[in-house]
Order: structure tokens, then sequence, then C-alpha cells
């Protein structure tokens, strides 16, 4: 049954909720979030023969790229002394301990000991994880045993038109799951655009549970379907260009995966293919750039305006310097302070809830009716994870595909 805005939402009450925001290894979140892949790197900054350290879930891992070109996902630290993996050479297919030399292949076995007379290699092994490259990204399995096959996204296959970008926020990957298309009348508003500028209509929506999580389309006021968002489980926003509907300023899809870095930050993982032609003239490397967190920091403690937040930041040097000195922005006088507002404004909402949100202060209403349908989804898979009972198997429907 389809969850609507126009009744009460009925949240779970906080002693009865589950903690589907902590994923370190051992938790019940953590459990369940290791039962899916996860993209955790940009295949073109992987080169061949390096090993990168990384951290998924308060977990750390060595991230490497052979010589084959085939990346490898295996423990953070040596079996001998534990010094850090990432430090060493990668040979071929296996990667070399900086500190004594131990070589591992890709599958975690210790294959040679070169200060040992007598190596014991064979009863020397650390975990290693399968790593496959797919839509420009690295996607790796955390979970125990054999993995589920990769998902695959065949609308966004296409190399023409599509880009690939990472962003960390530094609070908890649900504080970004939970924001609703509720948000954008406020945190992305644009004086005179009549669907980021609040009107006095209550905004109306639809949110339904389906094979793949939960669906919201947005209603206008004729009664026609908007915006129609996907939330995957367990960490995916898929939005589909309408291809019957009347053209949008944004002329392509996009799909996005919320991974835990740790319980206090994550990375959003996000592919847009587009579907007309770029046209839009890039920044040049003359212009300065303000990382969006920075920028939503400075909102956030007070030393940025109001006009900051509904601009992003995207404000002359000369007008900000009044509030900050030179040297926390480091950039000229004839130059322009460049930043994504968009992220900018989404920092500030989202890391203002804190970096773990407190759940136990709100008061849910109406508007609520996705996020509300979405956590109960979450707490009935943790419920049945716990109990040992089936999980649902959630599976992409092909009218999404066809953007229907």
């Amino acid at each position: 049954m389809a969850l609507t805005s126009d009744r009460a939402a009925d949240a779970p009450s906080a002693s009865d909720q589950i903690d589907s925001q902590r994923t370190g290894p051992g938790t019940l979140a953590g459990r369940y979030m290791r039962l899916f892949w996860h993209p955790i790197y940009r295949a073109q900054d992987l080169e061949r023969g390096r090993a990168k350290p990384i951290r998924i879930m308060s977990d750390d891992f060595t991230l490497y790229r052979g010589e084959s070109g085939a990346p490898h996902l295996v423990a953070f630290r040596c079996a001998h002394r534990g010094t850090q993996l990432s430090t060493g050479w990668v040979e071929g297919e296996d990667i070399r301990c900086f500190y004594h030399g131990w070589r591992y292949d890709s599958s975690g076995q210790c294959v040679e000991q070169p200060a040992e007379p007598e190596p014991f290699c064979q009863r020397i092994k650390i975990r290693s994880y399968p790593a496959e490259e797919y839509l420009g990204l690295v996607f790796v399995y955390l979970g125990e045993g054999e993995p589920p096959a990769l998902p695959r996204y065949p609308d966004f296959e296409q190399e023409a038109g599509r880009e690939v970008n990472i962003y960390v926020r530094r609070c908890n990957f649900f504080n970004n799951l939970d924001n609703d298309n509720i948000h954008t009348h406020f945190v992305h508003r644009r004086p005179g655009n009549d669907f980021t500028e609040w009107n006095g209509v209550i905004p109306a929506s639809e949110n339904e549970e389906d094979e793949w999580g939960v669906t919201t389309r947005g209603l206008r006021r004729d009664g026609r379907i908007g915006n129609v968002t996907h939330r995957a489980m367990p960490n995916i926003r898929l939005r589909k260009q309408s291809r019957t509907g009347a053209p949008s300023p944004r002329q392509e899809d996009s799909i996005a995966w919320h991974v835990p870095i740790d319980d206090e930050s994550h990375m959003a993982v996000q592919v847009d293919v587009a579907l007309l032609p770029d046209e839009t003239p890039r920044p040049t490397n003359s212009a300065a750039w303000i990382e969006p967190n920075e920028l939503g920091e400075l909102i956030l403690q007070g030393r940025l305006n109001q006009e900051a937040v509904e601009t992003g930041g995207s404000l002359a040097y000369a007008r900000i310097r009044r509030e900050l000195v030179p040297e926390e922005l480091q950039v000229a006088d004839n130059e322009w302070l460049l930043t994504d507002k968009v992220k900018v404004q989404d920092v500030v909402s989202q890391v203002g809830q804190g970096r773990i949100a407190d759940r136990s202060g709100e008061h849910l209403g109406h508007s609520d009716a996705t996020i509300v349908l979405l956590r109960h989804i979450w707490e009935r898979e943790l419920r049945n994870l716990a109990d040992g009972k089936p999980l649902k198997q959630w599976i992409r429907p092909e009218r999404q595909v066809s953007g229907q």
C-alpha cells in the first residue's frame, strides 16, 4: 500500500527503533550493509602498480591495482608485524610488505617470506575481498561467503556523456539517505522559481515500497506526476529524467551510492549520464576552489551568513573577506571563489543535524512520509536479520531502466 503525504505519518518510537546508523564490524546495520556490493573508488584514480589505504564502514583495507589492470582488496595490515600494507610494493598481482618483504597474492595467501630460512607461508593468509571494476568505479563485497552477482545498470553503461564523481560528507550516511524531496523548496530555493521557492502550497507526494526500495512520485497541482526518485535498498538513490514529460533543466540520469566511511562520515559515489550534449562551460583552472565541506562548516560555525547558504559561496572573494581573513581562503583579490552550491547547501542541512542525528528529539509530520517508510523498511529488515528470518531480495524492475 502506498504511503502518501496527505495523511499522518506514524513513526516508530525511539525505543522501538533498531540502530540503522552504526555500520562498524559486528553491528547489525553493518552486517546488513555487508550483504551488498558497494563502490569505493573511481577507477581512473587507481593506477596500475599502486596501493591505497581505504576506510569503509569503520574498517580499514588495502586497495591496489595489479599490473594486469585488475583491482584487488585485501586486509589493511601485514600478518607479520602489523605494518600498513599500502606502503609496500605491488608486484604483478601481488603486494609486498614494506617492513620485511612478506608477499601476498590477491587471495591474501602469503607466498614469500624472504628473511625466513624455513618459510611457513602456507600457514599465513590475510583477508581478501571480491572487487570488480564497473561504470568507471571499483565495487567491492565485504560480506562473508560467496558474493552475489554484481548488479548491472545497463542504462548507465554508455561512456559518452558519463561522469563519475565521489564526494565526502562529514556526517552519518543515513543523514543523506533521509534527505527527502521537500527540502529542495527551502535548502535549494531560488527566487522566482516555482519549483524550488516555497509558494505556500504543500508539496504533495506519493511513496510506495516496490521491488527495489521506495519510489517517491511528486504530484503537481494539476494532478500529473512530477519528479520521481527511487531509493533502492540499502543505500542507492536513482533519478531518471522523464522521457515523456516537459524537458528538465538537468537533462541527465543519475545514480548514487551513500557508502559509510565510519559512523560520522560517508562518501557519495555518483554516476551521471547526460542525455543531451553538455554545453555548460566548465570553470577554468585560474578560479579558486573551496571544498563544499569547508564552506559548509564555516556557515555552520556562524562565520558566513545566510546569503552564503543560499548562494553556496559562489561569491567574489572581496565580498567575503570582510568576514574571513585572507589566509583562510588563500584566494587572490581578482579571482572568484567557486564551489558546488547544491553540495554546500546539503552540507549545511545534513551536517547541521549532527554527525550522527539524534532521532529521539524529532517531531515528524505529514511531510515526512518518505523517510518514515524508508526507516520502517530498514527496521523491518534489520529485525529479520537479527532474528534469523528471510530478508527481502531487492531487484530493480525493468521499467526503471527504460525510464517509465
